[in-house]
């Protein structure tokens, strides 16, 4: 069979439906390829590297008369008259959005396939042309905000004076989200994030941003595909309420709410783009047309992801399964049969109710030595030590008064860094405990049994010291690098 990859048209497109790269995958798949001519010049792919891929370059009527026909938007009437009859389209079609779209493809003698409404479970991951998207138009929002914000994201203190940091607001923790607050933490901004899933506050946390919760008396969960579901009356009530004071604080509103199947809702109303800061920025919304190149080189390995579940046999031959739930999820219309909206897909269950959890009874609080018998511990300490010293032979009493001294000086030394620091102190330690191997070597060489234990037993625990703090170190250490 051959696959047709066409020229996009629609107003400000810059996207292609394939990629050199992805035409050899393609190709790999037992597929024949035509490229319509020009097709990815405007994602910085030309002709000449399709061709080298293994494409062949066509005009637009070839292109649109194959078998197999890739596009990123939905066809224009002029683009499915020119499709063959028992052709498979596969496109991005939103088709819960425009049911328009839908009766004109279920009127034709075509298989259309919504790339858009991949089911969100795991093995459907590497198709999920919505996830890619989203990252890239979270990306791309912080990256533009830059460009046109007028200040440092991050905060600085210069010889002419100290710049705050940018305050940014994240509507939605979905895939965009996320995505939106790690580049803009990264960048230094303060973010704040809101979504109506308080299970993603974890994950704003571990990127850097800090999580506002909208606190309502119901709790707003995961619908069953995986996607938050709508909201209540009384949550939207307080997040317009959380939006509107944001909004006055702020700099930069990136919005990334979306519900698959639904206009995405009105967070910002105009009240509160009229109370923000002069110079604060609102983004651009065909953010993944701005990142031509990348978004076109994801989208068309998750075609190609698609296309091997597609062609089992890598023989070239599109098969459509519908006992399997993805490729039921995808199919829209099929030689004028409307299969549109599909089965609902199962993909995340509500959490099942915590079992009572025991009764634990806390340990009793350690209590400390008391002052009275820390004191006369010390005075006995002493008096053992004055005791040891005036009866010991020389030299004797200096090297127990050294040793005595060491031990309480390392008590106090270690006992007072923070367990954080404990081993890196103990890599420089280890200079020490050389000194201590050294000095108990040469007490070896002293025809005394005594001195000889001690100076062996010596060697033998800085040497553990030694050896235990540097393999500690490189572990550490290796988990800096690079491979």
């Amino acid at each position: 069979m051959r696959i047709g990859v066409v020229a996009e048209t629609a107003d400000g497109e810059t996207r292609v439906a394939a990629t050199p790269s992805t035409v050899v995958q393609l190709l790999k798949l037992g597929y024949e390829v035509s490229v319509q001519a020009g097709a990815g010049e405007a994602s910085a792919y030309p002709d000449v590297d399709y061709a080298a891929a293994g494409a062949v370059i066509v005009d637009r009527i070839d292109a649109w008369s194959a078998e197999v026909v890739l596009t990123v938007n939905a066809p224009s009437d002029a683009e499915l008259a020119l499709l063959a009859e028992r052709a498979t389209l596969v496109s991005w079609l939103s088709s819960g959005l425009n049911p328009g779209v839908v009766e004109k493809l279920v009127a034709l003698p075509i298989t259309a396939l919504a790339v858009d409404a991949v089911p969100r479970i795991s093995r459907a991951q590497s198709m999920d042309v919505l996830s890619s998207t989203a990252n890239i138009s979270g990306y791309r929002a912080v990256v533009e905000a830059a460009n046109r914000f007028g200040r440092f994201f991050t905060g600085q203190v210069t010889a002419a004076g100290k710049v705050p940091p940018a305050k940014v607001l994240v509507a939605g923790a979905g895939v965009a989200g996320l995505a939106a607050i790690g580049a803009a933490s990264s960048m230094g901004a303060i973010v704040r994030a809101t979504d109506p899933r308080p299970e993603v506050a974890e994950q704003v946390k571990s990127i850097g941003g800090t999580y506002l919760a909208v606190e309502v008396a119901e709790q707003t969960q995961s619908s069953s595909d995986g996607y938050a579901k709508a909201t209540s009356e009384a949550y939207n009530a307080r997040a317009a309420e959380i939006y509107s004071e944001q909004a006055a604080d702020v700099d930069i509103i990136i919005t990334t709410a979306n519900i698959p199947g639904r206009r995405a809702p009105v967070l910002i109303t105009a009240a509160d783009v009229a109370a923000m800061k002069s110079g604060s920025v609102i983004g651009y919304t065909d953010l993944a047309r701005r990142l031509p190149a990348q978004a076109s080189q994801l989208y068309g390995q998750n075609l190609v992801n698609l296309l091997k579940l597609l062609t089992p046999g890598k023989d070239g031959r599109l098969v459509l399964d519908h006992s399997d739930v993805v490729q039921r999820a995808i199919t829209v219309a099929q030689n004028g049969e409307k299969l549109w909206p599909p089965p609902p897909v199962q993909v995340s269950a509500a959490p099942a109710a915590a079992a009572a959890s025991p009764v634990l009874t806390a340990p009793a609080k350690k209590t400390g030595m008391s002052r009275t018998a820390k004191a006369v511990l010390t005075v006995v300490g002493i008096a053992v030590l004055f005791g040891v010293v005036a009866v010991a032979p020389e030299p004797l009493p200096q090297h127990i008064t050294v040793l005595v001294l060491a031990v309480v000086i390392g008590f106090y030394v270690i006992g007072k860094v923070h367990h954080a620091l404990h081993t890196p102190l103990m890599s420089v330690t280890n200079a020490i405990s050389g000194i201590v191997v050294v000095g108990a070597m040469l007490q070896l060489t002293i025809d005394d049994p005594a001195t000889r234990i001690l100076a062996s037993v010596a060697v033998l625990l800085a040497s553990i010291n030694i050896f235990g703090g540097f393999a500690v170190s490189r572990r550490m250490l290796r988990m800096f690098s690079k491979d």
